[in-house]
């Protein structure tokens, strides 16, 4: 569960010098174009977090995108959601302080087994579902759902699903149409591919492509 940071004046984001002081850093779990994610332990709890480490002048020009991803991070809390747990800023760095899950991408899982079962692809789906049906109520669309943004709990056979990454996602305003051309081919909309206005519903295709490959 997030832990809550309060909303007023930005509070919700926290001050630090040196970030290590607060975590271990153990291991880089990934990098992206932008960031790095690293296994990091909490000194004084002893819990294990993953954290997205954002250099501040990879930010340059993208400040937007970063605040948008933080702005809806912090407004879901759903058990089939990676969770937001706190943000540290650093003179040089922003950290996103995340849920661990350790079962891997559902891309990985899926090489692995070759396919799978009626049962088991419909366990997962309904999982995404609940998810989508819960962040579309939010008013939020996630526009980049695919086998490697959906993360497995634990390394547990019978492991529930995660929906992580959401540096694409938009806020969605009332009556509003999207039109930005985003997302990873394989699994975008038509009317994405096509940079014509879209919705909402733009998820619920990739969720089908993802629900036919399984």
């Amino acid at each position: 569960m997030a832990r809550e940071n309060g909303d007023g004046g930005g509070s919700w984001k926290k001050q630090a010098e040196d970030i290590k002081k607060i975590f271990e850093f153990k291991e880089t779990l990934g990098t992206g174009a932008f960031s790095e994610v690293v296994l990091a332990e909490e000194r004084a709890s002893g819990k294990l977090f993953a954290v997205k480490c954002i250099p501040k002048k990879a930010l340059k020009g993208k400040e937007s995108s970063i605040e948008n991803e933080i702005a809806v991070l912090r407004k879901i809390k759903h058990e089939n959601i990676v969770a937001l747990e706190d943000i540290y800023e650093s003179p040089n760095h922003l950290y996103l302080v995340m849920q661990l899950v350790s079962g891997g991408e559902l891309f990985d899982r899926i090489v692995e087994k070759g396919f799978y079962t009626e049962k088991d692809a419909s366990t997962l789906i309904r999982q995404v579902l609940d998810a989508v049906y819960y962040l579309h109520r939010m008013g939020i669309v996630h526009r980049d759902l695919k086998p490697e943004n959906l993360l497995y709990y634990s390394q547990d056979e019978e492991s529930k699903i995660m929906i992580s990454d959401f540096g694409l996602s938009k806020m969605e305003g009332k009556g509003d149409v999207m039109s930005t051309a985003c997302g990873t081919p394989g699994y975008v909309a038509p009317e994405v591919l096509a940079q014509k206005p879209y919705s909402k519903a733009v998820d619920c295709w990739s969720i089908g492509v993802i629900a036919y490959i399984l």
